[in-house]
């Protein structure tokens, strides 16, 4: 079974929220890789983020999506 880590995915999370192009299904996938590795120091700057371009609708729905695909499902 072949790993893929991500460099810095918070700071990837980041510059995808702040792009609007970017969807909320694409954050959620960045974010499954924060929660698979562990990288979570700057979680609340990531949710803070998704908060003020979305809702706390959309942080809901993006931190259960990205379980899911941390998760395999």
């Amino acid at each position: 079974m072949t790993t893929v880590e991500m460099v810095d995915p918070q700071g990837l999370a980041l510059m995808e929220i702040a792009n609007p192009k970017m969807t909320r299904d694409d954050v959620a996938l960045t974010y499954a890789f924060m929660l698979r590795q562990g990288e979570t120091d700057r979680v609340a700057e990531v949710n803070q983020a998704i908060l003020e371009r979305w809702s706390m609708a959309a942080l809901k729905y993006i931190k259960t999506e990205a379980w899911k695909r941390a998760e395999g499902r």
